[in-house]
């Protein structure tokens, strides 16, 4: 009994907060239009990938995330050029947010070794739900043990609606080192079904994430060479009222990649901040093609319940144009070529 009381005070939160809170993927740079509309083309070559998110499945009913994009990068005109496509989805009410967004970052070279990059990115959004199942209180007779039909409530037709979002961001880079901001909803737009809702608005959300990048020497494997590294890397965002706080560290050990990463403000155990160990497991190929795999392991008061979350990327990344430029590939920044 527990568990479906849990799903739905969760639910009627995530549908009906005026506050409401973006999704959020653990591996964020596998995802990298979605975090930052800077980090378009930030491989400098041509990159193509999916992501895919089941979040507490140990509930009856849970959520679903999936992301597909493509970028490309131009050195003619510095600038990086990208396509995204997101889903994110509840499966009890049928809440669904489907977006596609057309993303452009110019990087801008302001040292020998340093670079910033400004991006953009506008989204053309469609929500949806099938909230038909919903009782309220005035509908339940207690003592005929019956649920009318109507209700005094105002309920809206829950038609599909769609808007435009607008987001912006930076990110500073060097051989080693990388610092970015994102800005994401900066028009704020309406959230609610009713459409006469005031309040019921998509807070703007941003965020700041950088890291640091050790390299650990080369070695042969199968008559190749792979570049060692270790990464360590923080990301921080606030919506709202709500905020969090991703840090972790992630290891290249010839095409093996490993990671573990916490999630949550500590002090502030409560819900939303939904604290946890992320444990991560990846494979980089030579080819160009990186797969990863992580879990959540809930720490919270709920995790035991909820069961942590899965989440699963894929990415290939190659270069499309003049084939002098093959030799750009040691200017790429070996953060952005493996990191998850």
């Amino acid at each position: 009994m527990r568990k479906p009381i849990l799903l739905f005070w969760i639910l009627f939160g995530l549908a009906y907060s005026v506050s409401a809170q973006d999704f959020h993927y653990s591996q964020f740079y596998a995802a990298p239009l979605y975090l930052n509309p800077a980090l378009t083309g930030s491989t400098e070559l041509s990159r193509v990938g999916v992501n895919y998110r089941k979040q507490w499945p140990g509930l009856d009913q849970d959520f679903n995330a999936y992301s597909a994009y493509f970028d490309h990068y131009s050195y003619d005109l510095k600038s990086g050029f990208g396509l995204a496509v997101n889903s994110f989805q509840e499966t009890n009410f049928h809440i669904n947010t489907s977006d596609i967004s057309l993303s452009y970052a110019y990087n801008l070279q302001i040292a020998e070794s340093w670079n910033f990059r400004l991006g953009t990115q506008v989204s053309a959004v469609r929500r949806s739900a099938a909230l038909d199942n919903l009782v309220f209180g005035d509908q339940v007779d207690l003592f005929n043990r019956t649920i009318s039909a109507n209700t005094m409530d105002n309920i809206p037709d829950f038609e599909p609606y769609s808007y435009i979002d607008i987001a912006f961001g930076g990110l500073l880079t060097s051989e080693s080192f990388w610092l970015g901001s994102a800005f994401h909803h900066i028009n704020e737009p309406q959230l609610s079904f009713y459409p006469d809702d005031e309040l019921g608005y998509l807070p703007i959300k941003w965020s700041v994430h950088g890291g640091w990048n050790f390299p650990l020497g080369a070695n042969q494997y199968f008559g190749s060479k792979y570049d060692n590294m270790a990464s360590v890397m923080a990301n921080f965002k606030k919506q709202g009222a709500f905020q969090q706080f991703d840090i972790g560290t992630q290891l290249l050990y010839r095409s093996v990649i490993s990671g573990i990463s916490y999630r949550g403000i500590p002090g502030l155990r409560n819900m939303p901040n939904q604290d946890s160990i992320i444990f991560l497991l990846g494979l980089k190929l030579e080819s160009g093609l990186v797969i990863g795999y992580s879990y959540d392991f809930m720490v919270s008061n709920i995790g035991t319940q909820t069961k942590g979350a899965h989440e699963l990327s894929v990415r290939y990344q190659f270069l499309i144009g003049d084939p002098r430029y093959r030799n750009q590939r040691s200017r790429v920044l070996k953060c952005f070529d493996f990191m998850m």
